[in-house]
């Protein structure tokens, strides 16, 4: 039994999806914050109950791992990713049967036929349900299904890949389930779970990352990429996606808080840094998706037809963002300075994208800085083009060091990651920013390891600037 026929089978009778991959994984977050937030955990009680999830763990809430026992499918190689596991039998000294197992969970391997769409089973005595994300690019949907019939059909699904699998697991399955004794199935759920997740949508802030992207194609490797490197690519799509849930969630429960008008002032404060420390990794995840989705697809990292960009401000989209960056920059010990020229044209390009874009570039520039350093943001004409530079006085970077680092650093993680073993920074590879600002219209530089360039090209005359990379 393989998870895409499992996907079909719980699929029946639903309508065709017609949204793309990046809305269709919000319906994915927030109905996992619904149901855990919402609904599990305000019921009273002790909780027992038995989930099974693939392509990883789709529960996030410390209380129900501890206290539900799980069964996840994930993909190869992803033992140093997730946590240590529990045992889902506790060892039992001396005569009589064992207790009922719970909390824990045990991975199984995923195979290459079950692809990376997520999938989750939850049963507990009060509350049943399958949640799945299926469908081909731009028909994508999410299924949410509280039938008796159809949980149980997908428990049988996954009683046989146990069996496959792993028998004792399998085993262990069909105990704790007779321990959780009758199930109640209460016809309302469904009644109650689609109003709170509208709330739940309605009240999650925006963010730039969230504008919808392209959505990923569902075939395998493409084109002149090794299906090892697609794999491997296909897996940070999905890693980038489960990291921003949590993430996507306590921002919102922090934004919450903040509207409360009896907050002491040091409790705001500290409220206020965890959520622009959210909103920087949600970003940055964001950015991180997007370059494995272009490197999975070259076709896509060609630039945007002009239809898609726009006249840019970028002289006002960069005042406006210095503010932001100041304080993201003060939390490392770092200063920042923009100078900009007068009466600077406009350029052709996506402002929500690139804003981001340039988020994430003031990031992997100022990762790697000691405390005390000085960020400079300059920009300035250059022909048909404007020049964005971004150097630093930090005396520690060598010209030429940076090229010879990364290229060491990308064999250890890949054409989009690079990492700094001495620093322990994580950031995206130079490959994959010049992919992503070449879809913007524009092109990338990094001179040695003291500054970063990026060149624009004017709107009034985009029409005969063309990049190509490399030039």
């Amino acid at each position: 039994m393989n998870f895409p026929s499992l996907r079909e089978q719980l699929s029946i009778g639903v309508p065709p999806g017609r949204r793309d991959e990046d809305c269709v994984r919000r319906l994915w977050w927030a109905s996992l914050a619904t149901l855990q937030e919402d609904l599990l955990l305000r019921e009273a009680g002790p909780r027992q109950g038995v989930w099974l999830a693939s392509p990883l763990p789709a529960l996030y809430e410390p209380t129900l791992l501890s206290e539900l026992s799980g069964f996840v499918w994930t993909p190869a190689g992803l033992a140093e990713v997730l946590p240590p596991v529990q045992p889902l039998l506790p060892v039992v000294q001396g005569r009589g049967p064992a207790p009922p197992p719970h909390g824990g969970f045990q991975r199984l391997p995923l195979r290459p036929e079950d692809g990376n769409d997520p999938l989750l089973v939850l049963v507990t005595p009060r509350l049943q349900v399958v949640l799945l994300l299926d469908g081909p690019p731009a028909e994508r949907r999410l299924v949410v299904r509280f039938e008796a019939a159809m949980v149980s059909q997908a428990l049988e699904g996954f009683s046989q890949r146990l069996r496959e699998d792993d028998p004792e697991a399998a085993s262990r399955l069909r105990q704790r389930l007779q321990a959780l004794g009758p199930l109640h199935n209460d016809p309302a759920l469904g009644l109650r779970f689609w109003p709170l997740l509208a709330e739940r949508l309605a009240a999650m802030a925006p963010s730039v990352t969230l504008q919808p992207v392209e959505p990923p194609a569902r075939a395998a490797a493409a084109a002149g990429a090794s299906e090892e490197v697609a794999a491997e690519l296909a897996l940070l799509e999905a890693l980038t996606h489960e990291v921003r849930t949590p993430l996507a969630t306590i921002r919102t429960l922090i934004r919450s808080l903040l509207r409360r008008t009896d907050l002491p002032s040091v409790a705001r404060q500290r409220l206020e840094q965890i959520d622009g420390e959210c909103s920087e990794q949600i970003d940055r995840f964001g950015l991180i998706f997007l370059a494995a989705e272009l490197q999975r697809h070259p076709g896509r990292g060609q630039p945007l037809a002009e239809s898609q960009l726009a006249r840019t401000d970028l002289s006002e989209l960069l005042r406006h963002l210095e503010g932001i960056w100041e304080r993201q920059l003060r939390r490392r010990d770092l200063r920042l300075t923009l100078s900009i020229a007068d009466d600077l044209p406009p350029v052709l390009s996506d402002p929500m994208r690139l804003e981001t874009m340039l988020g994430g570039l003031i990031d992997r520039f100022s990762r790697s800085l000691p405390a005390g350093s000085h960020v400079k943001l300059r920009l300035r004409p250059a022909g048909q083009r404007l020049k964005l530079r971004i150097s630093s006085d930090d005396p520690t970077r060598r010209s030429g060091s940076s090229r010879a680092e990364e290229a060491e650093d990308n064999a250890w993680v890949g054409p989009v990651l690079s990492w700094n073993p001495t620093t322990g920074s994580l950031n995206l590879s130079r490959q994959a920013t010049q992919l992503l600002f070449h879809r913007l219209g524009g092109r990338f530089t990094e001179r040695g390891g003291s500054s970063l360039t990026v060149f624009f090209p004017l709107a009034e005359r985009s029409e005969e600037v063309r990049f190509v990379d490399g030039v």
